[in-house]
């Protein structure tokens, strides 16, 4: 009898403590309903919003979102967070009724001062959808009321997440519009984007997302003010800087103190050491798809609208040059072997040995080169490797730059100095000749015992290389840049001679389109 009563005592106080936590539970539903009820019905003076629920909304907004869900770029990220808050309306609840949203909008509909595009964002789709729920008469009924605050709420997201990853990492991927670029770029990831669920103030956010590069700001004023360059047309100069505009968006920059930037279309490298440039020089790059400029911005054919690399043209990298190779051997590339070297030899016997080309067979020295009927020898059949010699007719020149990449490039010296003449120095086979490279060895060796070496043995025809390593790795990046200020905030403008702004023009057209987004 004592067991039972004390069984039966358990049990009733367990029910009551359930029946506490569900009526805690149903009080807290009720209160979270009302909550969201009272604010509406508080800010817009409509009655249907005191029957507004949160389980009537998440409804509704399910069957929006479905229908929305092709259209959204972020579509599996935003349900996403939604399904994870139970459908809160976050943007509607803290942002629409203290002018945040309105406050957005505005920032959305001068899209075009970044070269983009307000229809990008939706900003007139959503500048009408808060004025039909501000406005106490358009909303008729609880289901219209559910259906407008759903279309608001994910517009603004879709916006927001739109808007914020543009502006920070470029509206376009490089990497999957260029065959050739190898540059380690950052690109908008899950906790990125979950910053635009957690603003507190609209305006202090979007000013914050701005880029505040110096020459982000050089050109997306020239954009602003309608700048037309000397030259060429305004629509061209436009063009021009929407493109330039969204490189300087990627995330893809020199963030080391000290590093060497290469840029293709200016044929120059410089050497930046803390923010100031410390070297500069003419460079010779790769042979590009549109060396006479035949198509521009305002007028180019449909095979340009895709990345189709010409067989020299320089990749687009970021690495670290580790070392140097004084009087060095040159590794003949087949390709070059195919097209110039056997076709050279054909027409003079003694045109290997006359350019310290040496030919190999199967790793080991062909002794008398010139014996051989080159006439007979094509790409189809070629057994032989060629190796370019230390000395002044190598191509190499007397010191090369070594640093890892995927394409087997490097910076080097030539004995063709003609090219750098030129105002076009798009002439390599993918390498880039340097002007200066003594200077160049200098600035990253400094003064002393190896500089010294490395001044010496250029000095000389020594026919034996010699390999020098950094004490610190110097970064190197070789990029594509065809418009920014210079150090008088003057904006240069440089040929577009590889295409790619183009191609980079042509996606970026395709994200102007709402459709797309």
């Amino acid at each position: 009898m004592i067991k039972f009563t004390a069984v039966k005592k358990v049990a009733v106080t367990l029910f009551i403590f359930i029946l506490s936590i569900a009526i805690l539970t149903i009080q807290s539903c009720k209160n979270k309903r009302s909550e969201m009820a009272n604010l509406l019905f508080k800010k817009t003076h409509n009655k249907i919003f005191r029957d507004v629920t949160p389980e009537g909304f998440s409804v509704v907004f399910k069957k929006v979102f479905a229908n929305k869900k092709s259209r959204l770029k972020q579509a599996d990220f935003i349900i996403n967070y939604y399904e994870n808050t139970d459908y809160t309306p976050i943007f509607i609840i803290d942002h629409l009724f203290n002018g945040d949203l309105a406050t957005a909008t505005d920032y959305f509909m001068h899209a075009d001062e970044h070269g983009l595009n307000s229809a990008m964002f939706q900003a007139d789709e959503i500048r009408n959808s808060i004025n039909r729920l501000t406005n106490n008469s358009n909303i008729k009924t609880l289901n219209e009321a559910y259906r407008a605050m759903a279309e608001l709420e994910i517009m603004m997201a879709n916006a927001m997440i739109n808007y914020s990853n543009d502006l920070q990492y470029g509206a376009i991927n490089p990497k999957n519009i260029y065959q050739r670029y190898f540059t380690a770029t950052k690109r908008p990831d899950s906790n990125s984007m979950l910053n635009i669920f957690h603003i507190g103030e609209m305006r202090n956010y979007l000013d914050s997302i701005q880029p505040k590069d110096p020459q982000y700001i050089a050109l997306q004023n020239a954009l602003k003010t309608g700048f037309t360059a000397r030259g060429i047309s305004h629509e061209e100069t436009k063009r021009i800087l929407m493109v330039n505009l969204e490189r300087l968006r990627w995330r893809n920059k020199p963030y080391e103190d000290k590093y060497v930037i290469v840029n293709v279309p200016d044929f120059g490298l410089n050497v930046i050491d803390s923010g100031h440039l410390v070297l500069k020089m003419k460079v010779c790059v790769g042979e590009g798809r549109n060396m006479d400029n035949a198509n521009t911005l305002l007028a180019y054919n449909d095979t340009c609208k895709e990345d189709k690399p010409f067989v020299h043209e320089t990749p687009l990298l970021n690495s670290l040059i580790h070392s140097v190779e004084v009087n060095p051997v040159w590794n003949i590339p087949k390709s070059i072997a195919n097209k110039e070297i056997i076709v050279e030899a054909a027409k003079d016997r003694f045109y290997l040995a006359n350019k310290g080309i040496n030919v190999y067979k199967d790793d080991k020295l062909v002794d008398n080169p010139e014996d051989i009927d080159w006439s007979k020898i094509t790409k189809e059949n070629l057994p032989y490797e060629f190796k370019q010699q230390p000395g002044a007719d190598n191509s190499l020149g007397k010191i090369k730059f070594l640093f890892n990449n995927k394409s087997s490039v490097y910076l080097h010296d030539t004995p063709v100095k003609w090219a750098f003449g030129k105002k076009v120095r798009a002439v390599s086979h993918g390498c880039v000749r340097l002007g200066d490279p003594q200077a160049l060895a200098l600035s990253l060796f400094g003064a002393g015992e190896t500089y010294d070496t490395i001044a010496t043995d250029m000095s000389e025809d020594n026919p034996n290389p010699t390999t020098l390593w950094l004490r610190k790795k110097v970064p190197i990046y070789i990029t594509y840049v065809t418009c920014w200020a210079d150090e008088n905030n003057t904006l240069q403008f440089r040929k577009d001679v590889y295409g790619q702004d183009i191609v980079l023009y042509d996606h970026l057209q395709r994200f102007l389109h709402p459709e797309i987004r």
